[in-house]
């Protein structure tokens, strides 16, 4: 969508589109997946983890860095990455409020 119609939408509604574009490729929810189970930082497991190629791999964990969902840091010559708490939580939330308990009559086509 281009800059000029994001304008149209509310602050809510583009923060979750921005965060459902992030989401959005199986091989990026794998690897949020990898890094919540291990709770640490991981370095270079990634690749053999997700038998992508390095340079697929490493596009998608620009994406998720770019988000802010992930977080890394320069180890030697590895970079090593871990979840973003703070915006795990507002993602977390933001999700939440979008999904909010409603109760949805059967009454649809």
């Amino acid at each position: 969508m281009g800059a000029t119609k994001t304008d149209l939408f509310t602050k809510q509604q583009n923060e979750i589109a921005a965060m459902a574009k992030a989401l959005a490729h199986p091989a990026r929810i794998a690897i949020l997946q990898y890094l919540v189970k291990k709770n640490a930082c991981v370095c270079g497991d990634l690749v053999d983890e997700l038998g992508l190629a390095q340079a697929t791999t490493s596009q998608h964990l620009k994406e998720l860095k770019t988000a802010g969902i992930i977080q890394g840091s320069i180890e030697g010559v590895s970079v090593c990455y871990c979840i973003n708490p703070k915006v795990w939580k507002q993602y977390k939330e933001l999700f939440n409020s979008f999904f909010k308990e409603v109760d949805l009559k059967n009454t649809c086509c």
